[in-house]
């Protein structure tokens, strides 16, 4: 028999396990559900490595994000046969991947999110409900009073009435069980007056999903799967944005949008202790293999890992045919099978450096992802339905173009801090990248705040962000930050007999509420930093 929780999580992607960490922090009884079999969302059963800023190595997260980057790399150097040159790295980079500074395999993730949860659960103050979802919200007027979730395995149903519900999940599923006001898609420019907005509201145009996979190669072996069932429709799609077919080397730069030739050599000779992870600078994306690479048998010593492991969340096969929210189902299965078309391409009919087709030693890692097929266990959702909040944050507060490289939109009700590009992949509606420099940002409490409904809190992308905002507020470390401030503010309006519209509003209990953050290591204003 599971206890009543005083807060409920769903959802447990890194916005889910950082809201179970500060509500645990402060004495609360949770429970945490979430609909795979892995907690950590992006970071694990979505099989994406962390995207995350140019200073995150001395600054601009908080404490917890922090301790979370720092065990995954002790767990290597606990575990892993590193040479000794790696083994004294305090910035080590596990995969030497260019995307991050810290590019890493999804399980060490998980082992470390584990660890992290483990003093609660021996408490007694959480319980985390894997492979549940939610499936119903009972409302009264502004309160949510129950919300009922289902066993994905046995097909049991438990109802929860805590008092605080946290909607931690991928797309904002709570948001419209409950019908709490929200926005989806794109927004019409007229509504906030944002630059990059269209001029009609577009709720069907997300940005696309992908449905990421791990490789390694192993010269002179043959590990080519089956031809895929929609292979010769994905072999043949040339999106009217693209310089040629979506399965080649040749694709836009997502920030110029000028045609750019990717190379895609396995298992490069680099010394991967010689690659720079600096996305201010470069991308990093021209060169695949090591684009997003989680393991790199250089660091390590000779002879214990035959390759690397790549990270396949490339152009190629990003899907935007169907939006997912509302269409999940057949999204899914065409995004699943794109995928496989990738892997099926650069198999057979991939260009060589040395000029030949095929790379057939390239093997899919279903050890890696934890599935069977060796496709992640969920797709990496970049966009949710979004709360509509006491504050929006829209294109103008974070945009280079309108405050400026030391430009700074200051919130007084700051609870945390971000830093990363307006990056919006391509969207169902028929958009091409829209990639435009931002400067670093304040994470308002009044963006976690819904308008109408008191005891609700989002706890990951579905801020009262935009259609445009999100393409920055999206990336794994401001997840966190926001699900850390939800379970803290659940658990502190619990403590107070107060709701978070009082401590947003009143400044006296937001600044109570503020040195307890402080006090818990989230930091809450950027130094002089310059955009990018």
């Amino acid at each position: 028999m599971i206890a009543e929780p005083d807060i409920l999580i769903v959802g447990g992607g890194l916005g889910g396990v950082a809201a179970a960490l500060g509500a645990c922090r402060a004495g609360r009884r949770v429970v945490m559900t979430e609909e795979t079999d892995w907690i950590g969302g992006q970071l694990t059963a979505q099989a994406v490595p962390p995207d995350e800023h140019p200073w995150v190595e001395q600054f601009g997260t908080t404490a917890t994000y922090r301790a979370l980057r720092e065990g995954i790399r002790a767990y290597y150097r606990q575990w892993y046969p590193l040479r000794a040159e790696a083994l004294g790295l305090a910035e080590l980079n596990p995969g030497a991947g260019r995307v991050s500074k810290l590019c890493h395999e999804p399980r060490v993730a998980l082992a470390v999110l584990e660890g992290m949860l483990a003093p609660y659960r021996a408490a007694g103050l959480l319980t985390v409900l894997t492979e549940h979802r939610a499936v119903a919200v009972e409302t009264d007027g502004d309160m949510i009073r129950a919300v009922t979730v289902r066993d994905l395995r046995s097909g049991g149903r438990t109802t929860f009435t805590a008092r605080y519900v946290v909607d931690a999940t991928e797309t904002g599923e709570l948001l419209d069980l409950a019908g709490v006001e929200h926005a989806n898609g794109a927004e019409a420019r007229d509504e906030f007056g944002e630059p990059h907005a269209p001029a009609e509201a577009r709720p069907d145009n997300q940005q696309g999903i992908t449905v990421c996979f791990a490789l390694s190669h192993h010269e002179g072996e043959d590990h080519t799967v089956e031809r895929p069932e929609d292979y010769d429709f994905w072999r043949s799609y040339r999106p009217g944005f693209w310089p040629g077919p979506l399965l080649g080397f040749e694709a836009p730069d997502p920030r110029t949008l000028e045609s750019v030739p990717r190379t895609f050599v396995p298992n490069p000779d680099l010394d991967p202790l010689a690659v720079s992870a600096d996305q201010s600078a470069d991308a990093g994306d021209k060169e695949l293999w090591g684009f997003r690479r989680i393991l790199a048998r250089g660091l390590h010593r000779p002879g214990a890992f035959g390759s690397d492991i790549t990270l396949v969340n490339w152009p190629l096969n990003d899907y935007w045919l169907k939006p997912y929210i509302g269409q999940e189902a057949e999204a899914l299965h065409e995004a699943r099978q794109l995928s496989l078309s990738v892997l099926y391409w650069l198999q057979t009919e991939a260009p060589r450096a040395d000029g030949g087709t095929g790379f057939p030693g390239l093997r899919i890692r279903p050890d890696v992802t934890g599935t069977a097929d060796g496709l992640a266990k969920a797709a990496y959702v970049r966009e949710s339905r979004r709360i509509k909040a006491v504050t929006t944050v829209v294109e103008q507060d974070v945009a280079i173009d309108v405050v400026g490289p030391h430009g700074r939109t200051r919130y007084r009700d700051s609870v945390g801090v971000g830093g990363y590009r307006i990056d919006l992949h391509p969207s169902t509606g028929g958009d091409t990248y829209i990639d435009v420099g931002s400067v670093p940002f304040e994470i308002p409490l009044g963006a976690l705040v819904p308008r109408r409904v008191r005891n609700l809190l989002p706890a990951g992308k579905n801020i009262g962000t935009t259609h445009i905002t999100n393409g920055c507020y999206r990336l794994h470390p401001v997840e966190w930050n926001v699900g850390e401030v939800a379970g803290a503010l659940a658990a502190h309006c619990l403590d107070e007999g107060v709701e978070p519209h009082q401590v947003q509003a009143e400044d006296k209990r937001f600044e109570e509420f503020g040195r307890l953050l402080d006090r818990a290591g989230v930091q809450r204003r950027w130094p002089d930093v310059r955009g990018y």
